[in-house]
This record gives structure tokens, C-alpha cells and sequence, in this order.
């Protein structure tokens, strides 16, 4: 399967722009995760480059999120290596652990922002815990982030209960974005958002993608989050990587799930949309 970077947009969305792919900046090696006598993913292996956007797609009970939380170093796999940066973490100490954090940001399905802080202070608190900056350089680092995923000064002193669908989103982005992040995971990043909405969110994440050069990970189930922001799609199927790699090759895959999820009723309008744009841009 060709491994090139393919471009595509989602109606009423603009294309990705051209990005230049580098070496891997995770690699996951005969990876396998047991839980009791159940076994979730058997010699499994999947690498994500420098500069793509790499989305995981596949069934319940694949192990889609429990293979991001063993990217993030929350959970630890059987066996096999999870390597970021170059560092397996799957055998790192809690300095080395919290020293890789300080390079990856994590945007949460529900956004997981803390119900007792304000917007500013949730943005706040990665810069705060683990960088010993002047209280003035936060502010204006704060709102720095908040202004790039359209917020507001004046949303900074709101309790996340006072926040529509739409703005937890931005404000979780923000605060996955405080560190100033090389590598962003998103679960599910446009769940629970009116279409209008999600629309709005995938061409920020499009355009902080290309702004600040960041290497994206994601889950999603919506087709036209998927379709819009991969540059590659990896599919979880019968414990491993069954197919990894452009829209257009995932499709000529024959497999049951891969039929199922990308070729029903919503698939079919999503791939009309692929098929009318151009062919993709060289390998890689």
C-alpha cells in the first residue's frame, strides 16, 4: 500500500494545505495488550510522521482509546514498545514520563476542563504545574492561546458551565495548545458538536495544524472530520493495524469493517466528494 500524503476537503471546508512529512515521531513495535484473558491488540505496529495528521478508525472494542492512552503513557502495553520522541515510554520513569508531557497536548472527547476554574485558569494550569513562569508571562501567554482558537478576553473569567458545546471545545484546545505542543492527540474532537459547529472546529484544528507545525493524532467516528483533517488513516481491526495509509487506498481494502464504516449511506456521500477533487500530490 502506498504510504504518500493525500490532500482532500470536506464540503463547505477550504483544503488542507501542502505540509512536509519527516521521520516518525511515534512508532509502536508488536505491541500487545491484554486485559485478564481478554486480548485487545496482538503484535501490533503503527508509526506516525512528523507533520501529518494520522486519524484511528475502527470498531468498539478495537482498543482505539486504549492504544492513544498508551501513546500518552497512561496505560502500558503487554508487551512490544511505544516510542515517542525516540523514548520508549512504555518503560519510562515518572521524570521522564512528565518531561515528554511537556510535549504533547491532549484534547478530551468531553473536553475534561475542571468545573471549579475559569476558563483562564484551566488554560493556566499546565504553565503553572510545570513551568516556573512570572504570573504576568502566563496571562499573557493565556490569552495568547485563547485568541488563537477564537476566544475571547472576556471569555476568560467564565466557569466551564457557562459555556456552550462549541466554546468547552476551544477552551480544551487552548489548553492542550499552553506548552506549546510538537505532537496534539484529539478523541473524538467534533463529538457532540451541531454540523455548523464542527465545521468551524476542524478548519481551527486545520489551521493550527499548518500554522504551528504540529504532528496530530486522532480518534474520530464522524466521516467528515476523518475525510477533512487525515492525511492517513490506520484501521483497527482483528487485534492490529489491518490498513494504514491514504483515504483513497483505505478504500480498495476488502474487508468487512472497512465496507461497513466507510462505504454505508454516509461513506458513499463523504467518497463522492473525495472522488471530485484532484489526484493526490507525490509520494513520500
Amino acid at each position: 500500500m502506498s504510504d504518500f500524503v493525500e490532500r482532500r476537503a470536506k464540503p463547505r471546508l477550504t483544503k488542507k494545505p501542502e505540509h512536509e512529512v519527516g521521520p516518525p515521531v511515534v512508532e509502536i513495535t508488536n505491541l500487545t495488550t491484554k486485559f485478564g484473558r481478554t486480548v485487545v491488540h496482538q503484535d501490533l505496529n503503527l508509526k506516525v510522521y512528523q507533520g501529518e495528521i494520522l486519524s484511528i478508525v475502527g470498531g468498539s472494542g478495537t482498543g482505539k482509546t486504549v492504544l492513544l492512552r498508551q501513546m500518552l503513557g497512561l496505560e502500558h502495553p503487554s508487551s512490544g514498545s511505544v516510542c515517542v520522541f525516540g523514548e520508549d515510554i512504555s518503560h519510562a520513569d515518572a521524570q521522564q514520563l512528565q518531561r515528554m508531557r511537556n510535549h504533547w497536548g491532549m484534547l478530551f472527547q468531553q473536553g475534561a476542563l475542571y468545573s471549579a476554574l475559569t476558563v483562564f485558569d484551566n488554560i493556566a494550569l499546565p504553565m503553572r504545574e510545570l513551568r516556573a513562569l512570572p504570573e504576568d508571562v502566563i496571562r499573557d501567554a493565556v490569552l495568547l492561546k485563547m485568541s488563537m482558537v477564537g476566544l475571547g478576553p472576556d471569555q476568560a473569567a467564565k466557569m466551564p458551565s457557562d459555556l456552550s458545546g462549541g466554546m468547552i471545545k476551544r477552551a480544551s484546545l487552548a489548553r492542550a495548545l499552553a506548552l506549546e505542543p510538537q505532537l496534539l492527540f484529539l478523541d473524538e474532537p467534533t463529538a457532540g458538536l451541531d454540523p455548523d459547529l464542527s465545521d468551524s472546529f476542524v478548519e481551527l484544528i486545520q489551521t493550527l495544524h499548518a500554522e504551528l507545525g504540529l504532528t496530530v493524532v486522532m480518534v474520530t467516528h464522524d466521516l467528515d472530520t476523518l475525510f477533512a483533517l487525515s492525511h492517513r488513516i490506520a484501521v483497527l481491526a482483528e487485534k492490529h493495524v489491518i490498513a494504514v495509509g491514504p483515504v483513497r487506498d483505505i478504500l480498495k481494502v476488502d474487508h468487512p469493517f472497512i465496507k461497513h464504516f466507510f462505504l454505508g449511506g454516509r461513506g458513499k456521500r463523504a467518497v463522492q466528494v473525495l472522488d471530485s477533487e484532484p489526484a493526490p500530490g507525490p509520494e513520500h
